[in-house]
């Protein structure tokens, strides 16, 4: 049911600019695609994933990833016609607050995705400091808790201070740290491959095979899903492109686009990748305990020498350094858009006037980033394994309910085409299905106190930070209401669908005005 609009005055924008203070126009497509690239961090997706979904289906785990990319293409076609429909730097917040009220929007499309970035920032700061210092022959440093953790929180504060210098700065520096990626890992593909062709592959590899991409040759089902949820994870990052849209060249246009590109170039790089490493070190040489958890920077010198090899390792440290800069440029735009709309303390709008960056913003994500990070080091040196579990419930979550908040959006115009019937209707139906599913059977899998060895009062450490997070989410945005009351009430976004888009266009201009 639509809310009515209060009087509101003509909007009355400033050319060249967003109307949060935002550049607009300041990055193309180029530079979105390698800040979507980026924020997956393929290179370190890969190296601490790979191992674990070929333990899952074998030799299938190329049929794994392009199975996996199904729901995640499904869903990049809600992101891409809801970003069209409401190009907001706030994303899936302003979405799901559009079309399920704000409740609503303030859990699944501020509280789930912000608190999975949150537990991802923190591992992904000790990824880049354990990698880099290896790199650097200071293993020993690395294997201090402490001294990790201190140099974590420093690659916070810089990814802070790129982040605040400015849009131009962060996209063109990642398309730096991109490239040196896709260097690696083609690199690596090139030199299992030529291994593979010459008969120097690692004892018990098999050559590729055709049959590794059919997921219905695999027979274990309840591998091929639990393989399935692994690749939500690899995939998982893409959509922080979203945050920049009102600085791009185009703001409905570009970041649909390049979402679309995005997730299309990862699905190469990882089937051909997963391709290459089983070819050239066969199953047992995967899951041998001492490769399973880093597959690159193990097989990378035994397949391109050892000079090659310690570049893959930089690549993956720098991956993990790249995701981490996106987050610190995507999560203050949230916050952002949640200020200018009341969901947040007005402190989040404030931005720098000449750079166009959310500054206190950014200041506020530094702080909160460096106590989860000492927070979950404090709980257990060792946390990426459970925070990459926990981790894809969430995402599982709010990707699910962003393509069923597409389908209930557009549902009133999905008779009248064919093609948008397809498009806004079943695909991201489809893709929400497999999403929901995916999230029941890791949130049953997670209830054993087997899980991953690791139990209280009986049930999964890993469902406990999951569900938990969620949970505690709920209870958070009851008790928000009587702060945030203009939002809660549905004032500053009122609901609606596709039939009512410009009061939508109206209202949303004369929040970010006032």
């Amino acid at each position: 049911m639509n809310h009515p609009l209060p009087p509101l005055a003509p909007p009355a924008t400033t050319p060249g600019s967003s109307d949060k203070g935002l550049k607009a126009g300041s990055i193309g497509l180029g530079p979105t695609v390698a800040l979507g690239l980026a924020a997956v961090a393929p290179a370190y997706s890969l190296a601490v994933t790979l191992g674990f979904v070929v333990l899952a289906v074998g030799a299938h785990t190329p049929a794994a990833f392009l199975l996996g990319f199904v729901p995640i293409l499904f869903t990049a076609f809600a992101f891409r016609d809801l970003n069209k429909e409401m190009p907001d730097c706030g994303g899936v917040f302003v979405w799901m607050t559009r079309v399920f009220g704000p409740s609503a929007g303030w859990f699944l499309g501020g509280w789930v995705p912000q608190i999975a970035t949150f537990i991802a920032t923190a591992a992904l700061a000790q990824v880049a400091t354990t990698y880099l210092l290896g790199f650097l022959g200071l293993a020993a440093v690395a294997e201090q808790p402490v001294l990790v953790a201190l140099i974590a929180c420093g690659f916070i504060c810089i990814s802070a201070v790129v982040s605040a210098r400015g849009i131009e700065l962060s996209a063109w520096l990642q398309y730096a740290l991109i490239a040196l990626q896709l260097i690696a890992l083609g690199g690596f593909c090139i030199g299992a491959f030529t291994a593979i062709a010459s008969n120097n592959a690692l004892d018990g590899a098999e050559p590729p095979s055709l049959e590794w991409l059919n997921p219905f040759a695999f027979g274990d089902l309840s591998g091929l899903v639990s393989g399935v949820i692994l690749c939500l994870f690899i995939y998982w990052g893409w959509d922080a492109l979203i945050a920049v849209n009102e600085e791009t060249s185009n703001r409905k246009s570009t970041p649909g686009r390049a979402v679309v590109i995005t997730t299309s170039i990862l699905l190469v790089f990882y089937v051909v990748t997963a391709l290459a490493a089983v070819g050239f070190a066969g199953i047992a040489g995967i899951t041998d305990p001492e490769t399973v958890s880093d597959v690159l920077s193990v097989l990378g010198p035994q397949a391109t020498g050892p000079v090659f090899g310690q570049v893959i390792v930089l690549a993956i440290g720098l991956s993990a350094l790249a995701a981490l800069m996106t987050v610190a440029v995507s999560t203050p735009r949230g916050w952002l858009s949640m200020g200018t709309y009341k969901a947040l303390p007005k402190a989040t709008t404030e931005m720098h006037l000449l750079r166009g960056t959310p500054t206190t913003a950014i200041i506020w994500w530094a702080l909160l980033s460096v106590v989860v990070t000492v927070g979950l080091t404090a709980i257990a040196a060792d946390f990426i394994g459970f925070a990459v579990l926990s981790i894809g419930l969430l995402i599982a979550a709010y990707y699910a309910a962003t393509a069923v908040a597409c389908v209930v959006y557009f549902a009133p115009e999905l008779r009248g085409s064919p093609a948008s019937l397809l498009m806004k209707g079943v695909l991201p139906a489809v893709g929400a299905a497999m999403m929901i599913a995916a999230f029941a059977v890791s949130a049953l899998d997670m209830l054993s106190p087997e899980y991953v060895g690791l139990s209280w009062l009986g049930i999964g450490t890993v469902f406990w930070i999951g569900i938990g997070a969620l949970v505690l989410g709920a209870i958070v945005t009851v008790l928000l209401r009587p702060r945030f009351k203009d939002f809660f009430s549905g004032q500053t976004i009122p609901r609606g669908n596709v039939t009512n888009r410009a009061e939508l266009a109206t209202i949303l201009s004369n929040e970010t005005e006032a």
